[in-house]
């Protein structure tokens, strides 16, 4: 054991199953305590960086299985490079997530009884302060139960001290810069939570039905105009009708006044032609400067007075007269009560609206005027374009491009304040006496004009302001640091495709501006986690699954009281009894990560399969069984893993390092490319098809040879495959392969611990050899066809059957001949070489198969059904009919023939041959068993 009581006893045998939960607990605490995250900042380190900043995850509650697969994904990122040698940095932390983190504890004070106003300003922060410390913990838990290798001694929360102190700099430099104003215009307003909300914090609710309503506005000195709303309630905030300027219905209206039915107010008749579509409705238009974007334009450019009509609740301030203090939907309903009354109402109709949504209260949105802070966005968007466009910042994948260069190119300015409690005051102070506008790092003790008191902004900062100055924050800014010099710009960032805008982009602007060269050099985008039939999780479905519920497992019974908490309707509970009747099994960390790294990361959804997952916790259990057959036969030899390539004469060990090359390459080039799942494909092919179902069979004969050379090669072979396999495996599987690890005989130089031992290298670690991986497949499909014999016919598997490979290739004469014992022991039989017209002459009843040009033929006298035996060899025919079929089509195709590369044609001729031959070998044995 080690000192610290954490590592395995490397001399001890594997148990004979594996405990995730016992394992990941103490292996990462290992990891942690002994310091094995750490970057390192000094100026002497040589070693290349490789960098991620974590999306910070807000500190609203629990991990879900989003957070899970963006954690998983950068952990492989991360320990990739760690074990090739990179000083690597990943920056954990959490984002104080304003709007939600007080809407949640808001929650918890209504259950209480109580408001944030009944507390006040101070002492609800101070609340918020407590949850932060509670919820925050959990989730950093949560992280490392899932195996993040983040840099704990780094972590960071957006509302520190340090990070704090980076948002006023901002703030200061960027109002001083003339790129942070203040203005008065129309905003999105959430009524529920009371803040103005920016165009990406608002959802489209596409193709509500709603209500078309006419009404009349009377002229003054006689007649009338009809206009059409959605919005009734709305009309007191009217300040002029138009109509267009050729319409002939309106020429004598021009320049007139309407009454407005239930304010003193005179309206004006206004002519605009571009908001008035005299085509549309009644060619008549009402506005309403302070609650529509497209009247609010209009007013600009007719100097409309602005009135707002709505308070920050909803309800209807004294600009609706009598109508003061209704709710918005309740005034909309007396509104039109009271015109159909008046004997205005000009009658309704059916309409499809778009309705705005907060994103977080799901409220409608408002329209309204207000003054609020602003970021001028275009001088800000024009460089962060340049550096995707020239390629200093990649993304990937490239389609998001597009997207992107949208967004930017059609950006508009970013209202930045916030009205909340909660987030980044805004370092602003108003004179009481001569209302100057002081902004600065730090409180004025008075008015610099007139020496008047000050009193601070009340509003806060959109939480993305702060959020967009993570990658450079993190590390020290404004303070010239050593991290900021070693670490900025950091290398990647993963992260789901859904917030390219919300965040990203606005890092890349950040960054740029504050920084002068981008935040990140790849984008990494990814998909959104959804149930397996590709519906979003939600907490009312009850499809949401919890990470640590996969990790840990849970009962239905648990899963149904955590669903009914977090509000989810009968059909969702429904949902969890019938598709998790028995709940969820421990699977542990592994079987999870290796399940998000499954799915193609460049997919738009993941469809996450719980059946899956057990498949992957099943493949670690092979793994494990594999290893202990492994570490078994080791200890009657003196092998020792390094990291040189053993010599090896024998077929299966050379087969056996070549395909651990081509696992090598394959996973190299696919974390590379981002192409996580076919890296976790070609390595969970290379453990469980070649390395278990294979090689570790034909390794048996191997070791109960008398060739005691061949023994030690063998053992060298075994242990060198399964100690890279281990550390190939690593990122994606990172406790089961520590825990095997620390128990494989090896050689000084490999470290203390896999996470720190060198990734293999393609280069370095083995070589293919394609004349043996020719003749294996060969020898598989021989060995294939012989089981298949077996299994078809239901004969005992301790039954040896007699099998005759018949051919004339003296290079598979060869190989069957030298590799006579390996066939043998893999297919229970006695096998013989024989001339390829041996099926002709043979006069025993008998069952024929074909593989790779090769017929076996097996001796079944009084064992098979000639019926059933005559149905086999048809399907076989007619399967390799529809083959040749194939490719003579191709090769009949003069465009094909003249224009592919001439082996490519060859191999197709030389496979022609191949099936002719076959063909007529089955047709031969048809003959045979007919007669």
């Amino acid at each position: 054991m080690t000192d610290d009581s954490s590592a395995t006893d490397s001399s001890a045998t594997l148990p004979k199953a594996y405990d995730p939960r016992e394992t990941e607990t103490r292996w990462y605490r290992f990891w942690e305590q002994s310091g094995f995250f750490r970057a390192s900042a000094e100026p002497n380190d040589a070693r290349p960086t490789y960098t991620i900043a974590i999306p910070p995850p807000n500190v609203t509650g629990s991990l879900h299985m989003g957070h899970a697969c963006r954690t998983t994904f950068e952990d492989v990122l991360i320990r990739y490079h760690r074990m090739r040698g990179f000083n690597t940095l990943w920056i954990p932390g959490t984002d104080h997530a304003g709007i939600a983190t007080q809407v949640v504890v808001e929650r918890k004070l209504a259950r209480e009884g109580k408001t944030r106003h009944d507390l006040g300003r101070e002492k609800f922060i101070e609340r918020v302060w407590q949850w932060k410390a509670e919820s925050g913990g959990r989730i950093l838990e949560q992280l490392r139960v899932l195996g993040a290798s983040c840099d704990w001694s780094r972590e960071r929360f957006t509302m520190d001290e340090g990070l704090s102190r980076a948002v006023r700099h901002a703030f200061v430099t960027m109002h001083r810069e003339g790129l942070i104003y203040r203005d008065t215009r129309l905003v999105n307003w959430d009524v529920q939570s009371q803040t103005v909300l920016s165009d990406l914090e608002v959802e489209s609710e596409e193709n509500v039905q709603g209500e078309l309503f006419d009404f009349a506005y009377p002229v003054e000195g006689g007649g009338e105009i009809v206009v059409s709303t959605t919005r009734p309630e709305t009309m007191f905030g009217d300040t002029a009708v138009a109509v267009h300027p050729d319409d002939p219905r309106y020429t004598h209206l021009h320049g007139k006044f309407l009454v407005h039915p239930f304010v003193p107010r005179r309206v004006p008749i206004i002519t605009d032609a571009q908001l008035v579509d005299p085509k549309f409705g009644t060619g008549a238009v009402k506005v309403t400067p302070a609650h529509d974007w497209n009247d609010f334009a209009t007013g600009k450019r007719h100097k409309l007075e602005e009135i707002n009509i709505l308070e920050k609740d909803g309800k209807l301030n004294a600009n609706a007269g009598s109508f003061v203090g209704l709710d918005r939907f309740v005034a909309r309903k007396q509104v039109k009560a009271k015109l159909e009354e008046l004997g205005l109402a000009r009658g309704s109709k059916a309409h499809l609206l778009t309705l705005p949504r907060s994103q977080r209260s799901g409220t409608v949105v408002e329209p309204i005027i207000s003054t609020q802070w602003f970021v001028r966005m275009q001088p800000l968007a024009a460089p962060a374009i340049a550096a995707v466009e020239d390629g200093r910042t990649q993304i990937i994948p490239e389609h998001w491009k597009k997207t992107y260069f949208h967004w930017m190119r059609e950006i508009q300015d970013w209202c930045i304040s916030r009205q909340l409690w909660w987030g980044h005051p805004i370092p602003a102070w108003y004179c009481v006496a001569c209302q100057h506008t002081h902004v600065a790092l730090e409180a004025p003790a008075r008015c610099e004009k007139c020496s008047g008191s000050v009193t601070q902004d009340e509003d806060v900062l959109d939480t993305w302001f702060s959020s967009g100055l993570w990658p450079f924050s993190t590390l020290g800014w404004p303070d010239k640091t050593l991290e900021l010099d070693r670490f900025y710009p950091t290398s990647d960032l993963e992260t789901g495709y859904d917030i390219l805008f919300f965040w990203v982009a606005r890092m890349m602007m950040m960054g740029m501006h504050f920084m002068g060269d981008v935040p990140f050099k790849r984008i990494l985008l990814s998909g959104l986690v959804t149930d397996e039939r590709g519906e979003k999780m939600s907490k009312v479905k009850g499809n949401v699954i919890d990470p640590l519920d996969v990790i840990n497992g849970a009962t239905l019974e648990q899963l149904l009281e955590k669903a009914t908490q977090n509000g989810a309707k009968d059909s969702g509970l429904d949902y969890l009894r019938k598709t998790y009747p028995e709940g969820f099994a421990a699977y542990g960390a592994d079987a999870l990560r290796f399940t998000l790294l499954s799915y193609s990361p460049q997919t738009t959804k993941i469809a996450l399969s719980i059946k899956r997952i057990e498949g992957h916790r099943n493949f670690g259990n092979k793994l494990w069984n594999a290893a202990r057959y492994a570490l078994m036969n080791l200890e009657s030899g003196s092998a020792r893993a390094t990291q040189t390539r053993p010599a090896a004469a024998h077929f299966a060990n050379r087969w056996i390092l070549s395909r651990l090359h081509a696992a090598i390459e394959t996973t190299h080039s696919a974390i590379e490319e981002y192409r996580l799942d076919e890296a976790t494909t070609a390595l969970y092919h290379f453990v469980w098809r070649e390395l278990c179902d294979w090689y570790l069979e034909l390794s048996k004969p191997l070791f109960a040879s008398t060739d005691t050379a061949l023994v030690a090669e063998t053992h060298a072979t075994l242990v060198h495959v399964l100690e890279t396999a281990l550390r190939l495996l690593h990122p994606m599987m990172p406790f089961i392969t520590e825990e095997i690890w620390q128990r494989v005989p090896k050689a000084d130089g490999l470290g203390k611990t896999i996470m720190l031992a060198p990734y293999p290298d393609a280069t370095r670690d083995a070589l293919r050899d394609a004349a043996i991986e020719r003749e294996m497949g060969v020898l598989q499909a021989v060995v294939v066809a012989a089981r298949a014999i077996r299994s078809e016919r239901d004969i005992h598997p301790k039954l040896t059957l007699p099998v005759m490979l018949c051919t004339d290739d003296p290079g598979r004469t060869l190989l069957f001949e030298r590799e006579r014992t390996a066939i043998e022991s893999l297919t229970n039989s006695r096998v013989s070489v024989e001339p390829a017209n041996t099926p002709q002459q043979f006069s025993e009843q008998s069952v024929t198969a074909v593989a790779e040009g090769t017929t076996l033929l097996v001796p079944l006298k009084d064992l098979i059904d000639d019926g059933k035996e005559k149905d086999r060899i048809l399907r076989q025919i007619q399967k390799l009919e529809k083959e040749l079929a194939a490719i003579d089509k191709k090769l009949s195709n003069s465009g094909f023939v003249d224009r592919a590369p001439p082996d490519v044609v060859a191999k197709e001729r030389e496979r022609k041959t191949e099936l002719e031959q076959a063909l007529a070998q089955l047709r031969d044995a048809l003959k045979k068993i007919s007669s």
